[in-house]
């Protein structure tokens, strides 16, 4: 019988996480190495350049390009006023004078003799980077941002939608495999993460938008809500960025699937607790996981922290595994047999398969690489 090493995903009580927290572009750094930090605090800040506009100006005046110049009252650089005159006509009879308007409050950024065109900047955006995570800053990157170091418990989820975001973790069903259903949402939840079993309905969904959630954790969703949810396809592009109102992190893949017992026994034991959750994912090169982190300062005074996140280190036939790439993803399935054989996939490069019976006795052969093991 053949053997893969498949790990899963990863469930730990006890561990170390470091965030690299990083600019788009460069900036001011406001914390030093070894300050303590909450997920609110600002680790740099930065202006991200305004939104350009462009105004044909030789075109409105009737002007050739290289006499621009005499017909605008701003030059680059100079700031203006939403609907401030830059340029005007100098006709013989006034009452024909033709003026041109900025449509925003910014700068001029450019005047161009040889296309007539002028250049407009909206004024800079500031943008402030937050820690994250509760922990402490253990590394600066100068003018770019720092690492953040917290002791936590740590948990990967299999898909998720929604930025980043912290509230404190409530459990709202009485175990893994219950559904999370709208009347279990409650007033008492805004701002807070609730946690489900097996399964939440886009009504349920809707219902912690409007009460104020800012996030849920639980087993499973249905794919074909996800359009209806976001308003268009999602495709296979990175997640993360989505505005729908909180986050959504999956812990075992599309459809109604009971949340592993480690995973909601662990969640359990951290009622109450706050965590920091992202929902971003990408199923593609550079695999990134929607996650739970809850910080737990106790834990760096302990001799050694334990990572206690489950293993396995082989697959065998008949054990339960979840598929991470399309066209399957997120999917349960047994594994029927793994042949020794190379067998070439769509790529034409040859890889290691496994066949995969689905509930309904259907059997595909996809590459181990593609699978991961669930915990039994």
């Amino acid at each position: 019988m053949g053997h893969a090493y498949t790990p899963g995903l990863r469930v730990t009580e006890r561990t170390i996480i470091r965030k690299k927290r990083i600019l788009p572009i460069q900036g001011n750094i406001q914390v030093k190495v070894g300050q303590k930090v909450t997920n609110d605090t600002i680790i740099a800040r930065t202006e991200l350049p305004g939104k350009v506009h462009t105004i044909n100006v030789v075109n409105l005046l009737s002007i050739a390009p290289e006499d621009i110049s005499h017909y605008m009252l701003k030059k680059p650089g100079d700031r203006i006023a939403k609907d401030e005159i830059i340029a005007e006509s100098k006709p013989l009879i006034k009452w024909f004078k033709t003026a041109i308007k900025s449509p925003i409050k910014g700068t001029v950024e450019s005047v161009s003799a040889i296309t007539g065109q002028v250049l407009l900047r909206e004024e800079p955006q500031p943008l402030e980077l937050k820690a994250y995570i509760d922990g402490e800053v253990v590394e600066i990157m100068d003018k770019e941002g720092a690492y953040v170091e917290s002791y936590c418990s740590f948990i990967q989820g299999i898909f998720g939608i929604g930025g980043e975001t912290n509230g404190i973790i409530e459990v709202v069903v009485k175990d893994a495999d219950q559904e999370l259903t709208p009347e279990l949402i409650l007033p008492v939840h805004r701002h807070k993460i609730i946690v489900g079993g097996s399964y939440v309905s886009s009504a349920a969904i809707k219902k912690a938008i409007e009460t104020g959630v800012k996030g849920i954790v639980v087993g499973g969703f249905d794919d074909k809500d996800l359009k209806a949810l976001l308003g268009y396809d999602l495709g296979v592009a990175i997640t993360g960025t989505e505005k729908i109102g909180l986050t959504l992190v999956l812990t075992e893949g599309f459809g109604r699937i009971n949340m592993a017992r480690k995973t909601f026994e662990l969640l359990v034991a951290k009622q109450g607790k706050k965590a920091s959750i992202s929902g971003a994912t990408q199923i593609r090169a550079g695999v990134i996981r929607p996650e739970i982190i809850i910080p737990d300062p106790s834990l760096k005074d302990k001799e050694k922290v334990v990572d206690q996140g489950w293993e396995r280190g082989a697959m065998k036939e008949g054990d339960v595994i979840r598929i991470i790439r399309e066209p399957y993803f997120g999917k349960l399935a047994k594994v029927k047999a793994l042949p020794n054989e190379l067998v070439k996939i769509e790529t034409e490069s040859p890889a290691r398969v496994l066949q995969a019976e689905f509930p309904d006795g259907k059997v595909v052969t996809i590459p181990r690489a593609n699978v991961e093991l669930l915990e039994e």
